[in-house]
């Protein structure tokens, strides 16, 4: 257990707090005797009980308290199949949250339920964030959504299976894939060269990335969708044509999840497979030689991959700004978001921790990832629309790969279009 983590869960072992437990009243507002009490609902981010993301809040709104005895925090963890049902129920009865820690914000500031970024983190603690999460926080150029934990892509490959083939280093341009796959498919029968998940679970990102890496995406600079510009028409005729044709990847990406692909990489049954962190220790529990390197594009690695992220936000019913907002800086500081982020290993959104974890050397798996932290580019999260665009991207862009591309985007756009019409 992280020694920060351990210092956190002491303090609210101790009990001598203002605190009926260590999340401190079961009610928001102010008590008789002025203090105010925050009402935090969290995202569980634990597998089960014993690292479950209650202690770490509980600790954190322990801790804070003690810094300021006017303020308690109630801490409600949920798991993620719940939170956002059970945050919805909350708003519906007019029991809001003052802080919320979830995927996603842009659905409440459509409803404007939120306080700006600026009104509840100081200059400093805004400052600290890494300029490209800040960004993906913003609607209509306001920041709202507050990154809490973050995570990038990169390209996980097998070095034995690649030594097998006679391969000496990981591909770096979309050729060189192609090339890489088929030595893999004539040396090592068995293992997919390509792990190609364009199935509903998350097809909208693996297909955002081969789209980065042909200049295109599923918006422009400007925020309209363009989900059938010829760049992407022409990334799906690649991979169409380039891996699913000649059998170089899954026979039907489409009806492919992500878990296969990361599961098949971790059993050494696929060679080469876009991953977030979590592959890792998937990779190592399998007893993998495994890679990582930058994304390759249609002519060179990719400049910016994608990167995701979890959101804070701070509701306005409460009126509890100032209270909010030494809550957030607290919980911002360097110690907390290290202690977090080390404890479900996951990547930073704060400048500071970036550098600790960089440094501290401890994170030798992650410093691929790390590099590719400031340049990453984001799923459209601050257009309101997004939630239901995806949906329809997750149902049926992979189909593109074995139609025709141009008229499976073109269909997809015009969805897209509607969801704008229709908001």
């Amino acid at each position: 257990m992280n020694t920060r983590v351990r210092a956190l869960w002491a303090v609210c072992a101790v009990g001598a707090l203002a605190l009926t437990a260590c999340g401190g009243s079961s009610g928001g507002g102010s008590s008789p005797n002025g203090a105010v009490t925050l009402k935090l609902v969290a995202a569980d981010y634990g597998e089960k009980e014993s690292n479950s993301s209650k202690a770490y809040w509980n600790g954190v709104a322990t801790a804070f308290t003690a810094a300021n005895p006017g303020i308690k925090v109630d801490v409600q963890v949920m798991n993620w199949n719940d939170i956002d049902k059970q945050v919805k129920t909350m708003i519906q009865s007019g029991n809001v949250p003052d802080v919320l820690q979830t995927g996603g914000y842009a659905d409440k500031v459509a409803d404007d339920l939120l306080y700006k970024a600026e009104d509840v983190l100081s200059a400093g603690t805004r400052a600290d964030l890494i300029p490209s999460f800040a960004e993906a926080g913003r609607v209509d150029g306001v920041q709202y959504g507050i990154p809490f934990v973050s995570s990038a892509r990169a390209l996980f490959y097998n070095k034995a299976v690649f030594q097998q083939a006679g391969i000496t280093q990981p591909p770096a341009t979309w050729d060189e894939v192609r090339e890489d796959a088929e030595l893999i498919k004539a040396k090592a029968p068995g293992v997919t060269p390509y792990a190609l998940p364009l199935g509903p679970e998350e097809a909208q990102g693996e297909s955002m990335i081969w789209e980065l890496g042909n200049g295109g995406g599923p918006t422009a600079k400007d925020g309209t969708y363009t989900i059938d510009s010829p760049a992407n028409v022409d990334t799906f005729r690649w991979l169409k044509a380039n891996l699913v044709d000649p059998g170089l990847t899954y026979a039907n990406p489409a009806t492919t999840d992500r878990k296969t692909a990361f599961a098949d990489f971790a059993a050494g049954k696929a060679a080469m497979a876009d991953g977030h962190p979590s592959l890792i220790q998937m990779a190592k529990d399998g007893k993998v030689d495994y890679g990582v390197a930058p994304i390759p594009g249609r002519t060179g690695p990719l400049a910016s991959t994608l990167g995701v992220a979890d959101w804070t936000m701070a509701f306005k019913k409460n009126g509890h700004r100032d209270q909010i907002r030494k809550f957030l800086d607290f919980a911002y500081s360097k110690d907390n978001t290290l202690a977090f982020d080390e404890t479900y290993n996951l990547m930073p959104v704060t400048q500071g921790t970036l550098r600790e974890m960089t440094a501290s050397g401890k994170h030798k798996d992650l410093e691929p990832f790390f590099a590719l932290l400031p340049n990453a580019a984001f799923y459209p999260l601050g257009n309101t629309t997004w939630d239901a665009v995806s949906a329809e991207l997750k149902k049926s862009i992979g189909t593109a790969v074995a139609g025709d591309p141009a008229k499976v985007l073109g269909d997809l756009q015009k969805k897209a279009r509607d969801a704008v019409a229709n908001k």
